[in-house]
């Protein structure tokens, strides 16, 4: 794997979590309106990526090919809006850690299936047994993130 895209993707995984409280802030800040946070989140996100597809050749061509895609490939914009509600909504609720722990748990199961039965169409690639044991790792350090504590007073008793 390259480096660069290995880098790029931790960088995203700092964006999410950064994202999460920037939003969570605003919400806060114009009367705990999720909704209306997550509404503004995607249309500052929209101009921008406007603007860098007409500055990389147009929105024409584009905009043609996609009366012809079936219903299911829009579902990542509905997925999107869910995921950036859900981090505004919950973030103060249940706070930044164990918010992005748990998205972190629900994205590494999500994407292991995809991945080994190539679900949405995408390529199949075999969930080792090494990465399942990876994967189990994770979700047990999801599980001291959310209970340690908890873990630690029960055993000191």
């Amino acid at each position: 794997m390259n480096l660069i895209f290995l880098l790029m993707a931790f960088c995203v995984g700092m964006a999410m979590s950064v994202q999460a409280a920037v939003n969570t802030q605003l919400a806060a800040s114009i009367g705990a309106n999720s909704v209306v946070a997550a509404l503004v989140s995607f249309g500052c996100g929209t101009i921008v990526l406007a603007g860098v597809a007409v500055s990389r050749g147009g929105l024409a061509p584009t905009f043609a090919a996609l009366a012809g895609q079936p219903a299911w490939k829009f579902a990542g914009g509905f997925l999107g809006a869910a995921f950036v509600f859900g981090t505004v909504f919950l973030a103060p609720r249940i706070g930044l850690l164990n918010l992005i722990v748990l998205v972190i748990a629900g994205q590494l199961l999500t994407s292991m299936a995809i991945d080994h039965f190539g679900l949405v169409n995408m390529a199949i690639r075999k969930v080792s047994n090494v990465r399942v044991a990876g994967a189990c790792v994770v979700a047990l350090g999801v599980a001291i993130t959310l209970f340690g504590e908890r873990i630690v007073a029960a055993m000191s008793r």
